[in-house]
């Protein structure tokens, strides 16, 4: 489960960058990037180092 949401995470912060240098979606971008940041902390918080 938790290398499945460090995953996620990855795959989140590449999504952001990827919109952020298309400027295709610009609000998803940010959604993007905070999903991946909570995932990460939710991560540390629970004990498992990334």
């Amino acid at each position: 489960m938790s290398s499945l949401l460090y995953f996620i995470a990855i795959i989140l912060v590449i999504g952001w960058l990827i919109g952020v240098f298309a400027y295709s979606a610009s609000g998803l971008i940010h959604v993007l990037l905070v999903l991946a940041v909570i995932a990460v902390l939710f991560r540390l918080i629970s004990g498992r180092g990334v």
